[in-house]
């Protein structure tokens, strides 16, 4: 891992709506939600910076993530505490019209350790976006949750959705790598 004032944890959308009995279940929600909350427990632990995305419905027709709504709040696992920035967001990309990139350069960031959901459409576009912008990432692929899609007829589980999206991020806009293989890094001397 880069030094400790260049490195920020960035979670993405782990918002109960997500969860089960949420108004868009992801499979393996709670597993991802709880490995993100080790990886936030030794950010907060080193004292490195944490970045909360907190998605929020605005588009006609939405039926989740709505305001005002227990579906919108950030997820009991990872729970922001006092400091901890929290972002508020309309699109996929946690860059667009956030001040993401502006508080990151702020911060002297130049390395994203990610963590969210879902792993084929916020996580997706915000690494890229990130890549784009001049950062280094870090996906943290069992932190992270995708649901099962149907396209042209044909069923893709939820699994290989998140495979497929992790292995395309893989190729060139970012490193991939288990919770527990980042934290077993995280401890080593530098």
């Amino acid at each position: 891992m880069q030094g400790k004032n260049t490195t920020a944890l960035l979670l993405i959308d782990i918002q109960n709506d997500y969860f089960p009995n949420g108004a868009f279940e992801l499979d393996g929600a709670a597993a991802a939600g709880e490995k993100a909350g080790q990886v936030l427990a030794a950010f907060r632990e080193q004292g490195r910076p944490v970045i909360h995305i907190q998605h929020e419905a605005v588009a006609p027709g939405s039926f989740f993530f709505l305001p005002e709504t227990e579906g919108v709040e950030i997820h009991s696992s990872v729970r922001p505490v006092q400091g901890e920035a929290v972002l508020t967001k309309h699109y996929p990309n946690s860059f667009r019209e956030t001040g993401l990139h502006d508080l990151l350069q702020e911060l002297g960031v130049q390395h994203l350790v990610v963590a969210g959901m879902m792993s084929l459409m916020c996580v997706d576009a915000t690494v890229r976006a990130a890549f784009d912008l001049g950062y280094c990432c870090t996906v943290l692929h069992d932190a992270c949750a995708a649901r099962s899609l149907v396209f042209d007829g044909v069923e893709v589980s939820a699994s290989q959705v998140h495979a497929a999206f992790m292995a395309a991020l893989q190729m060139r806009y970012a490193q991939i790598s288990s919770c527990e293989a980042f934290l077993e890094a995280c401890q080593r001397p530098d």
